[in-house]
């Protein structure tokens, strides 16, 4: 999945506005300005528009998780250099404090139904036989869960939906 998109819906659907945006950065380990964020944010189609790498991205998400769950105590983990969706999933995972069945409602919510057996195969280590990539499919569903779950899009919302 396109970095840009899960940036995108990740701040639609926790409502956070270019400040926190910043300041999760930060607490990622990185300081990004309001310009970067806002390349970042725009449509593709937009001359503006810059991708965000994956380093950034996973600073990005390392922020979400200090700021959710607050600072690991001892050496903090480096955000990753490159990043795949079961990557993205289980940093969300980690920051929303989600065990396997909260993620399969989030998925129902999105109409979309998978077993424990499915789910638990992206979050083992890429070596195990069991590990299976995660699909584009599968954290676009559960980033739509969340947004069912957390931002709701009310028919008055519709023209200000980012995607």
């Amino acid at each position: 999945m396109n970095n840009n998109d899960v940036l995108r819906r990740v701040r639609f659907i926790f409502d956070f506005n270019d400040t926190k945006m910043m300041d999760l950065f930060d607490l990622g380990g990185k300081p990004a300005t309001r310009a970067e964020i806002s390349d970042w944010l725009k449509k593709e189609d937009d001359p503006a528009f810059q991708g965000i790498s994956d380093h950034l991205l996973a600073v990005f998400l390392s922020g979400l998780i200090v700021m959710k769950r607050g600072k690991k105590d001892g050496v903090q983990p480096v955000p990753e250099k490159k990043l795949n969706n079961n990557i993205v999933f289980r940093k969300l995972k980690i920051a929303l404090n989600y065990r396997d069945d909260d993620i399969l409602d989030t998925l129902d919510l999105a109409g979309m139904r998978i077993s424990s057996h499915e789910l638990s195969a992206f979050f083992r280590h890429p070596d195990q036989n069991q590990y299976k990539p995660c699909k584009d499919q599968i954290l676009r569903n559960f980033l739509q869960g969340l947004q069912i779950k957390y931002h709701p899009v009310l028919p008055s919302d519709s023209e200000n939906h980012p995607y």
